[in-house]
């Protein structure tokens, strides 16, 4: 397979660790499995991969843990966390450590394989090539080169998933995109109107670009979709 390369999964439940390994060998990757945090770091501290799949609930380093260690090293390799936890506040703290998506367990296997795929392209260089102008909403500036924004002339820290998101739509200003050409583009795969997926990362957008006391920049329109622009004044 062509976009297939190297993932670690983290997981102590060993039947998880298992079928996802023999799953991932089948679509082309290659795999190595740890069984808690600890394993996992010293597996990307002794050879890097390409993705990594962790389970949030581990014991010892869990999962979160695992994600703020790298990203404070300046690891940047793409995180899919796995949580058993539906709340979104729970999910959210993934992506506060500096995970790139989240997968709410039980899941269904072709939904996280279209995960790892768009990961994988996203993290790839040609997935950045042609993309060096810089994009200016408002008070929103984007180097889609450096992958860096800032708002009002403040830096804000982004995953990959959350920078690509944006970019999406600030490319778009002004236009409503649906949900199911958000999911294509970002994603790769709709998955469905039951899926809270994208709300997560466009309430964890607003909550980095749009603090209080700042204006509306992410605004929804309800029963179609999401549109950048300044906030109207007057």
């Amino acid at each position: 397979m062509t976009r297939a390369g190297s993932v670690l999964i983290a997981d102590d439940d060993r039947a998880i660790r298992d079928s996802l390994e023999r799953a991932l060998r089948l679509e082309g990757y290659r795999v190595r499995t740890a069984a808690d945090g600890v394993e996992a770091l010293a597996e990307v501290h002794g050879e890097p991969v390409d993705l990594l799949v962790l389970d949030v609930m581990m014991p010892g380093v869990d999962g979160l843990g695992v994600c703020r260690v790298l990203r404070k090293e300046g690891d940047r390799t793409p995180i899919l966390m796995l949580t058993a936890r539906v709340e979104t506040s729970d999910r959210v703290a993934g992506l506060d450590a500096g995970a790139d998506d989240y997968l709410p367990k039980p899941f269904e296997l072709e939904e996280l394989l279209a995960r790892l795929r768009a990961l994988l392209r996203r993290a790839s260089p040609a997935a950045e090539e042609g993309a060096v102008e810089p994009l200016q909403v408002g008070d929103l500036r984007m180097d889609p080169g450096s992958r860096r924004v800032w708002r009002g002339g403040q830096e804000v820290e982004l995953s990959k998933t959350e920078f690509d998101l944006l970019e999406l739509l600030v490319r778009n200003a002004g236009i409503v995109l649906d949900h199911p050409t958000i999911y294509d583009r970002i994603w790769g795969y709709d998955f469905g109107p039951e899926s809270k997926n994208l709300a997560v990362y466009i309430s964890y957008l607003r909550r980095k670009l749009e603090p209080e006391g700042a204006s509306t920049l992410i605004h929804t329109v309800r029963g179609v979709g999401y549109t950048v622009r300044p906030q109207e004044t007057g």
